[in-house]
């Protein structure tokens, strides 16, 4: 099914001219949202945050990336090995400690303090780094990407569990 705009042809015939009624309504939609964004930001307007909650479980976690391409996954406590997550899989785990990284080495800060990851009350998973105080909400992400980490979560109580 094809939708057509009204497009006028100039007189040259070779340039086309957007219908007036078009860019008038663009330019009010605009100069609208731009009002609003400066009408809060004069006002102060914080939109609103999810209510505190209070934590269900919390591991401090260390990841090492492996020459292979892996990354292996340590508890910070006392050091086992929680999960190794293969090479070429897990992209959304690297990428979130990939940016997570890129944070550290601007702060210059090395790879040995760890990582935080929470699970809320609430079902939230949240990552957190304490040494730059960067915080990483896992559930905007989508159930698949948060239950990336969430498979971290588990992996670290089974490790536990057998120890």
């Amino acid at each position: 099914m094809a939708v057509s705009l009204n497009v006028k042809h100039n007189l040259k015939g070779d340039e086309h001219i957007l219908p007036r009624g078009l860019l008038i309504g663009a330019g009010i939609l605009v100069t609208s949202a731009l009002l609003l964004v400066g009408f809060a930001r004069l006002t102060g307007y914080q939109p609103a945050r999810p209510p505190p909650s209070s934590v269900v479980e919390s591991r401090d976690l260390r990841f090492e990336d492996r020459p292979t391409g892996a990354i292996a996954i340590f508890a910070n406590e006392d050091g086992r090995l929680i999960e190794t997550l293969p090479p070429g899989t897990n992209s959304f785990v690297r990428g979130v400690l990939r940016g997570l990284v890129r944070g550290r080495r601007a702060e210059s800060i090395g790879s040995t303090p760890p990582f935080r990851l929470t699970r809320w009350a609430d079902g939230r998973l949240s990552l957190d780094d304490p040494s730059t105080g960067r915080h990483i909400d896992l559930e905007v992400f989508g159930p698949t990407n948060s239950g990336a980490f969430a498979e971290i979560l588990a992996a670290s109580n089974r490790a536990k569990d057998q120890s």
